[in-house]
């Protein structure tokens, strides 16, 4: 699976984005589709997940209540709401997919950039 990560920018502190991650070469079915991001300097870090079959949501505590993960069979793609940002959010942002048996992920998008100013 190929996967395309766009819809990054810069946005005031308390604005919005939607991230959004396509997938060519085959489906997300029975995958886990996660976000992660990496600020400056910084390692990087889980936003969330979504079982694509089930649909089923998972957050870090960091975004809980503010990222909502979705997604779109039809269009084979998988979304990223962001609302309520604030300038620690800032970072690249990927998305990825893996199997949920496996121990790492498989594929990864090249990343999109995300600024929060204040």
């Amino acid at each position: 699976v190929q996967l395309q990560a766009s819809g990054g920018g810069m946005v005031q502190a308390g604005g919005s984005l939607r991230l959004s991650c396509a997938a060519s070469g085959r489906t997300f079915s029975g995958h886990l589709m996660s976000w992660f991001r990496q600020a400056p300097g910084k390692e990087r870090a889980f936003v969330g997940r979504i079982n694509w079959s089930s649909g089923d949501t998972y957050y870090s505590e960091s975004v809980k209540g503010r990222f909502t993960i979705s997604r779109d069979n039809a269009k084979n793609t998988l979304y990223l709401q962001m609302d309520s940002l604030k300038p620690e959010d800032t970072a690249v942002y990927y998305c990825a997919a893996k199997r949920p048996s496996a121990l790492t992920y498989d594929s990864w998008g090249q990343g999109t950039e995300v600024t929060v100013s204040s």
